[in-house]
Formats: structure tokens, C-alpha cells, sequence
């Protein structure tokens, strides 16, 4: 039996953000009866290691802390707690997979004990985190430690952007025989005899007459420089934005810029994956702002559906994308795309249907799957 430890996520089949879309759908697509999934999950109350299934074991990470602090003490409890349960149930064939850069060198302190019990361990370094600009100064300090330190002191680094990969074959080329790219997968949603005019009814929308973006409401999604152009611009379609809108400094910011604008929609979190596969597949466009991160799993979402895709000009959104999407580097250049209608309604001609071709050639959970098994042997 193969064990695989995956830390880092808010635990499986949680609503939340890219970690844990991956971890659930990773799982849900393994299809292999001789391994065995353990996921920590962050919680705010004392709770027991529950058997899910068979095969996916939950393990709950009691955190008391709020704020920043939070997700940092929660994957050093995770991974403390890995070892533990590891060693107290006499464990083999263990696998830790490590999401995210926030241990800083706590893979170093640990290091005698996993070689010492044969654990074979795994990061993820995501994206670029220290870039993140929600981090206070000191933070991003830890972030550029954490990296060196723990991905010094793995066995495996698995970068889901050829990008994340090409920075850290430069950045550390020692590690270049170590490091593995391995995509995100995009899930095929059923929205066969689905009532897509209920659902659009629903949110408030007509077919083909929206903008849409959808993601975490974080800065570096840049849905202030989106706002900002769809208000400089003379665009009559509708902007929809769908996040975690959580009454936070950034979110109310995003609101006091809209004000009271009846052509921007601000939709709270939508985790019915069919209701937002519809949404997606009947948007006359998405909107991708991300800038900082790896393969963004609803980019990968939002290219299965839709037929234009406009994106921020980074080198993790291109290297998607190609030639299958519109790119914008700043704010002028996207209101000057909202601007050009006519433009646009060329290409979501000329582009129809080949987003959706590079997904299904390059980004299935079951190529995904197969990287990983090969892997976790």
C-alpha cells in the first residue's frame, strides 16, 4: 500500500481555492485501490482522524490563531502531526506532499526523522509567494527563506507551471535532477439537461451579455485594474465578478469603486460546479487577472467554456493560453480591448474552440494522474 501525506490545502472536498481543487480532484481521479490519500484539514475546533472512505483518510489540524499567522502554523502542526501518525501506526511506502512555502526550515529540523523512517518527501512551491502583495514586508522575507529551505531539503519538487519550473532551474540549478513538472487538471462538468436559462435567471444574467472574472478577491487578481478599465471604457456589456467578497480592507475597496455602477455585478463565491459551468460557458468573455501563481485551475475552467479568454500578460497565463487568448499588460491596453466591440466579436470567431482543444490535449486529470503515479510508487 502506498501512503501519501498531502498537507498544505484546507483539507479535501473543501470549497476554497486552487490547493484545494487539486486535492480533490486529484483524488477523485487516482482510481488506483493500492494507494491510500491522507489530507490535513485547518480547523477551529478539536476533532478526531475520520476514515472517508477506504482509501481518503481526514486528518484535522487544530488552529486557534486568526490572521496571517494561521496558515503558517497550521502546515507545521500538519506536517508534525504527519510524522507522528506515521511513526505511531508503523506506516511504509509514505509519501508528504507539501503544498504551499510555509514551513520555513522546519524539512531541515525533520529531515533525520523522514529519512530515518523512509518518508519520501514533496513541495509544491506554487507560485512566486513572495510577490504577493498581501504580505507585509517581514513575510515575504520568510517566504524567500522557506523557499531555499525547504526545497534544499526535499526529495521532489513538483512545479504545475513550466515557468515555476524554469525559475527554480535557474534560481537553483543543483535541484534541476529533482524537479518535475507536473500540470492541474480541468475538470469536465455534466451540464447536459441542466435549465441554463434558470440558472442565468438566477444570478441575473442574459447569454452572451457579460464580462466575467472569477477567483480569490486578493490584489494580485488585479480586479481593481479590471473595474478601472471597465469604467474607463464605453463597453454596454455587463461585468460580472465572481469571489470570496469577505468585508476585508480589499473587498470594500472593490465595492466603493463600483458604487452604485448597475452594470457591475460583485457575486459571492459560486461552488455549484454546475451553476458556474453554465456561467462560464454562456459569458461572451472571461477576464483573467491573475498575475502571481502557477496554472490557475479556473483558467483551466473557464477555457473548457468559454469561447474568449482574455488574459493578464504574465508568463504563467501564456504558457496556457498560447494563441487560443487575448492578452493585456496594464490598464490602458485592456480598456482599449473593451473599447474595440467589434474586434472582439471577430475574435470569438476566429478563436472559438481552441482554448478548448489545448484543454483537452494538455490539461485532463487523467494526464495528471498518470505524472503523479509515477511518482507515488
Amino acid at each position: 500500500m502506498v501512503n501519501v501525506f498531502i498537507i498544505g490545502s484546507r483539507g479535501y472536498m473543501v470549497n476554497y481555492g486552487g490547493f484545494e481543487t487539486f486535492v480533490t480532484n486529484l483524488i477523485d481521479n487516482y482510481n488506483d485501490s493500492n494507494t491510500r490519500f491522507f489530507v490535513t484539514r485547518i480547523t477551529n475546533k478539536k476533532e478526531q482522524v475520520k476514515h472517508i472512505c477506504d482509501n481518503i483518510v481526514d486528518i484535522p489540524i487544530y488552529i486557534k490563531q486568526n490572521g496571517s499567522i494561521k496558515m503558517l502554523l497550521y502546515s507545521i502542526k500538519a506536517y508534525k502531526n504527519v510524522i507522528n501518525y506515521i511513526k505511531s501506526n508503523n506506516l511504509k511506502n509514505c509519501y508528504i506532499y507539501m503544498l504551499g512555502l510555509k514551513l520555513g526550515n522546519y524539512m531541515f529540523l525533520k529531515k533525520r526523522t523522514t529519512h530515518k523512517y523512509k518518508i519520501k518527501t514533496l513541495v509544491n512551491p506554487d507560485g512566486l509567494e513572495y510577490k504577493r502583495s498581501k504580505w507585509a514586508y517581514p513575510i515575504k522575507l520568510f517566504f524567500l527563506y522557506s523557499e531555499k529551505s525547504m526545497l534544499n531539503n526535499t526529495d521532489v519538487i513538483i512545479c504545475d507551471s513550466k515557468s515555476i519550473k524554469e525559475y527554480i532551474d535557474l534560481k537553483y540549478p543543483k535541484l534541476k535532477n529533482i524537479t518535475r513538472y507536473i500540470s492541474y487538471g480541468s475538470k469536465k462538468v455534466d451540464i447536459k439537461g441542466a435549465d441554463e436559462n434558470h440558472i442565468l435567471k438566477k444570478y441575473n444574467l442574459m447569454k452572451n451579455n457579460y464580462f466575467l472574472t472569477v477567483g480569490r478577491c486578493v490584489s494580485e487578481n488585479n480586479y481593481e485594474m479590471i473595474i478601472s478599465s471597465y469604467l474607463k471604457s464605453n463597453n454596454n456589456k455587463k461585468l460580472v465578478i465572481v469571489s470570496n467578497f469577505d468585508g476585508g480592507k480589499y473587498s470594500n475597496k472593490l465595492k466603493k469603486m463600483i458604487d452604485k455602477n448597475s452594470n457591475i455585478y460583485l457575486i459571492e463565491g459560486i461552488y455549484n460546479e454546475v451553476e458556474l459551468s453554465i456561467i462560464r460557458k454562456n459569458a461572451y468573455s472571461y477576464i483573467h487577472g491573475h498575475s502571481v501563481g502557477g496554472t490557475n485551475p479556473s483558467l483551466l475552467e473557464s477555457m473548457r467554456y468559454t469561447n474568449l479568454n482574455i488574459l493578464y500578460d504574465v508568463s504563467f497565463n501564456k504558457e496556457v493560453g498560447l494563441k487560443s487568448c487575448i492578452y493585456f499588460k496594464n490598464e490602458e491596453e485592456l480598456t482599449r480591448i473593451f473599447n474595440n466591440q467589434k474586434k472582439l466579436d471577430l475574435l470569438k470567431v476566429k478563436l472559438n474552440n481552441k482554448s478548448k482543444k489545448i484543454i483537452e490535449q494538455k490539461y485532463t486529470w487523467e494526464k495528471v494522474v498518470e505524472s503523479y503515479k509515477q511518482i507515488f510508487k
